[in-house]
């Protein structure tokens, strides 16, 4: 007869989150609208045991599904962009980026803002498609697009699939300007296209660098170029005539705290733009946040998460309700009292010293037009 396992005392059996190679998430989180949350449980039998010490859980495969998407262009009116159309050939992101704020787009799926997230990918067949027949409407207004605004449009399975390459074909074709934001070096392959598009104004990227720490960086962005290989692409589009400009968001307090020195590798390697945003956590990004807090920093979880309620200037009665993130427009990206007063004199001071945003970055609309995209009528 099997021995009986031990019984679970309720307060302690839970599974212990760990880290998962390559992936940020800890854990498959439940999204907003399930109606039978579920939560794993350690029944005695050492099932779900946690990795030995020092060891990550074994990597989780990544699987791919195509969709037949309904438009191409994303619209918005929000006052604290700089844009107001972006364009997405990815749904969900390999990079795994802990803090990403597209996480809770995959609850409308069914899926999990957590690990599906960063395993459960959707390409957009038909975008180039889609793309080509929305810039070809003579009601369409050429504005610069934003492209990998959601999810990263240079994320791993663009090597293989190349949506992102068939949509700056298209840019092209148009003439519409565009800028491009990603962590991903694959950007480089597509210089070809990009620099004779820069020369003529109608193409920009920026990089997002959050750190010079490899490790953390690892931790943070799992599967997103180390920090040494995203200061060679800002090299590379400078040397190609690309405007470069580097993203420096999210600023996680007691995180990534080296902003000066970011700014300086950058500058050395030709970037000219910067920008920052403070963490923000929206649904279900708020409790995966602090899981991996658990996982990777526990000494500083709680200091952490009680700075991020100072920059979003939680108090009083929502702060005792565990409230972490204020959506309003004007403080969700820069945050709001002292501290955050205090990071951007920090910001602006370093871009002072090392020659940032001297010059505005802007793109040329007027070479765009739609007939361009229109099939040539034969003469004969």
């Amino acid at each position: 007869m099997l021995p009986s396992p031990p019984t679970p005392h309720h307060d302690t059996a839970r599974v212990p989150l760990h880290a998962i190679k390559g992936r940020g998430a800890a854990s498959q989180l439940a999204h907003r609208f399930t109606t039978d949350p579920r939560e794993a449980f350690d029944d005695g039998w050492g099932s779900l045991e946690a990795p030995a010490e020092g060891e990550e859980a074994a990597p989780l495969r990544t699987e791919l599904r195509w969709e037949q998407a309904r438009s191409a262009l994303s619209r918005h009116q929000s006052p604290d962009l700089p844009f107001h159309m972006g364009l997405n050939p990815y749904r969900g992101c390999e990079h795994g980026c802990i803090y990403c704020y597209a996480r809770p787009t995959h609850s409308y799926l069914g899926w999990s803002p957590g690990l599906d997230f960063e395993t459960r990918l959707i390409a957009k067949q038909n975008l180039p498609e889609l793309l080509r027949a929305e810039l070809s409407r003579a009601s369409h207004v050429a504005a610069p697009v934003m492209l990998g605004s959601v999810t990263d449009c240079y994320q791993p399975v663009e090597r293989e699939l190349g949506l992102t390459r068939r949509l700056i074909e298209v840019l092209a074709e148009a003439r519409h300007p565009f800028s491009i934001v990603t962590k991903g070096s694959g950007v480089e392959r597509d210089l070809d296209l990009l620099a004779p598009l820069a020369r003529q104004g109608l193409a920009s990227v920026h990089i997002t660098l959050t750190t010079l720490d490899a490790g953390l960086a690892r931790h943070l962005e799992p599967r997103a170029a180390a920090p040494h290989r995203r200061l060679r692409s800002i090299r590379a589009l400078t040397e190609a005539g690309v405007p470069v400009g580097v993203s420096l968001a999210p600023q996680i307090p007691f995180i990534n705290e080296d902003l000066e020195k970011v700014l300086e590798a950058a500058a050395d390697a030709g970037a000219r733009h910067a920008f920052y945003a403070v963490l923000r956590l929206p649904w279900e990004v708020a409790p995966l946040f602090e899981q991996w807090l658990q996982v990777h920093y526990p000494d500083r979880a709680r200091r952490v998460m009680e700075r991020v309620r100072d920059l979003h200037g939680i108090q009083g009665e929502q702060r005792e309700a565990g409230r972490v993130y204020n959506a309003e427009f004007g403080q969700r990206m820069k945050g709001t009292g002292h501290w955050a007063e205090l990071l951007r004199q920090r910001f602006a001071l370093a871009c002072r010293r090392h020659g940032f945003n001297r010059e505005p970055l802007r793109l040329d609309c007027s070479l765009y037009h739609p007939s361009l995209l229109l099939p040539q009528r034969s003469l004969f």
